[in-house]
């Protein structure tokens, strides 16, 4: 259960600030979900977290749609974020791969293995796992990866803080917990 809950339409009718940030989601064909009706409560909030999207739109062109979704599905696991992680496990398994065996190169497990550390804690990224991205990466594309980094453990860390609920159409993709 949500420590705080979405705000509903009413709400956001009564706040022109919320109002705007949920109807500029819609416009550009965004899902509103429950993180970002939480995160509606306070605009500034909700855009600064928003800015994931221009990010990931900068990170894409150099890693690849694929590669980007690793990246952000492996902090999101590593930080434990039910919301996130099976946001992007459905993105996974939707475009025909198995999240829980995945097939890496060794490119693409440095840059998993760089989102999991920085999921887990971003003060011990190696030398060694450091020189794995700067052998194939320029510094201004490992900056916008890290920040791109930076921001998915912060909506991470949002969700997990105030428990928000995982969306219903997110449901079917949920990790299945083995006893």
């Amino acid at each position: 259960m949500s420590r705080i809950a979405p705000l509903s339409d009413a709400e956001a009718a009564a706040d022109p600030s919320a109002q705007a940030a949920l109807e500029a989601i819609r416009s550009n064909g965004g899902r509103v979900t429950n993180m970002k009706r939480t995160l509606a409560r306070q605009p500034v909030a909700l855009r600064a977290l928003l800015t994931w999207y221009d990010l990931r739109d900068v990170v894409q062109p150099f890693l690849g749609e694929r590669l980007t979704m690793l990246f952000a599905h492996a902090i999101s696991t590593r930080t434990d974020c039910l919301v996130c992680s099976t946001f992007f496990r459905r993105l996974l398994i939707d475009s025909g791969e198995n999240p829980d065996a995945l097939r890496l190169d060794d490119w693409e497990q440095a840059v998993v293995d760089y989102g999991r550390q920085l999921g887990a804690d971003p003060n011990r990224v190696s030398d060694e796992l450091y020189s794995r991205l700067a052998t194939r990466l320029e510094p201004d594309q490992i900056v916008a990866l890290t920040a791109f980094g930076g921001l998915m453990v912060a909506t991470n860390l949002f969700n997990n803080a105030l428990r928000v609920d995982l969306d219903d159409y997110l449901q079917p993709y949920r990790r299945e917990i083995r006893s």
